[in-house]
């Protein structure tokens, strides 16, 4: 597996799932399902495995994919799933010498089958769904059962109704945050170990402008997981060659933003036409709708005058509408190339997305990544 194949995108792994149950192909889903301590990935990491040692993903910073794609082969000639533990904290092994992580990971490997065909097309069709695993079992319930939960309706019945009902207010919460956690389910005839993989669709960014800056934008973006739109507002523009990373390249008036598509608060908006009234016109459009973040591009005295001819059609903003906009867009990295601006961009898209304000690492308390506090009745 290529350095390229293992840095790939959520959305390329996916794709790389989707096209290996398409071709009937054989394949090893690994899956990080518990992590004590530090690791590089969180619970819900995945990694695709191919027999000759090929795939796509990752699941530590290199730390463990040599030993998983060892044990990939062997779960490949059993064709049954396999729990598989490693602890990286010691001094003394092999384990805790020089290795990034310093934590303890578990990983789910399992036979790639059509069973998680279901996963592949929710994400696809841009709704979210829970993945409920059975990673660990004292009862009749044996590692791999799984069953799905889909918000609107709740647990498929694949698994015995007990555990879909003690797992049912988690499943929810882990779904809506697009976290995942292994929890632990007391029934009658013993204690149930289940995997919850709350798997949503990327979000969203829309990108108003089709000049050359708006090209790393959309390139960074997509690198990072946002499924990107560019919106051009001259239709000769409106060239997915220009945009090759971009999902969709389209053409429109300003005046037909707020229409132009279902927006929703995990959608952003960087606007950067660099036309003073087009990127006004999107502005107020944009506010009419739920997006939490409108990046407007330009300096602060851009925005004031935007401002005062706001006020002067008796157009005021709200505190609240003031606390989406976010001018001079980007956070303060220093650079002036285009895809140093790109980046600084971005990192405030991911910022915002993740509820962060930016801050170097070192400086923060607590642990780097969010945990979701969740139980089982």
């Amino acid at each position: 597996m290529s350095t390229s194949d293992w840095s790939l995108p959520e959305t390329d792994v996916f794709e790389r799932i989707r096209t290996t149950l398409e071709n009937d192909d054989a394949a090893i889903l690994a899956t990080v399902i518990a992590v004590d301590g530090s690791a590089y990935r969180r619970p819900g990491a995945k990694m695709l495995i191919q027999p000759d040692g090929g795939g796509a993903g990752s699941i530590t910073a290199g730390c463990l994919e040599d030993e998983v794609r060892a044990l990939a082969t062997d779960v490949l000639d059993d064709g049954a799933p396999r729990v598989e533990t490693w602890d990286l904290t010691g001094d003394d092994d092999t384990w805790g010498l020089g290795i990034g992580c310093n934590g303890v990971i578990t990983v789910l490997l399992e036979p790639l089958d059509e069973s998680y065909q279901e996963v592949v097309e929710a994400r696809q069709a841009g709704e979210a769904i829970g993945v409920a695993t059975v990673v660990g079992s004292e009862t009749d319930a044996t590692v791999g059962d799984r069953a799905y939960y889909v918000p609107s309706e709740g647990f498929t019945d694949d698994l015995p109704e007990p555990i879909r009902d003690s797992l049912a207010e988690s499943a929810k919460t882990l779904v809506a945050a697009g976290k995942s956690e292994t929890l632990t389910v007391d029934t009658d005839a013993g204690t149930v170990d289940v995997f919850v993989d709350g798997v949503r669709p990327p979000p969203e960014l829309v990108v108003f402008g089709s000049g050359h800056d708006a090209g790393p934008v959309v390139e960074l973006a997509r690198l990072v997981d946002f499924h990107t739109t560019v919106v051009s507002f001259r239709g000769g523009q409106a060239d997915e060659n220009r945009f090759p990373r971009a999902d969709t390249v389209v053409s429109a008036s300003p005046r037909e933003v707020s229409s132009l598509r279902e927006w929703d608060s995990d959608t952003y908006a960087v606007v950067m036409s660099h036309n003073f009234l087009d990127d006004r016109l999107t502005l107020e459009q944009l506010l009419e709708t739920p997006v939490p973040y409108v990046g407007l591009m330009g300096p602060q005295k851009r925005f004031d005058e935007m401002r005062e001819e706001f006020a002067d059609e008796g157009r005021s903003f709200t505190d609240a509408e003031l606390e989406r906009i976010y001018t001079p867009i980007g956070v303060n990295l220093g650079g002036d190339t285009p895809y140093q601006i790109a980046f600084s961009i971005v990192a405030e898209l991911l910022a915002v997305a993740h509820g962060r304000t930016p801050q170097h690492l070192g400086r923060r308390e607590g642990p780097i990544h969010d945990r979701v506090n969740v139980g089982t009745d």
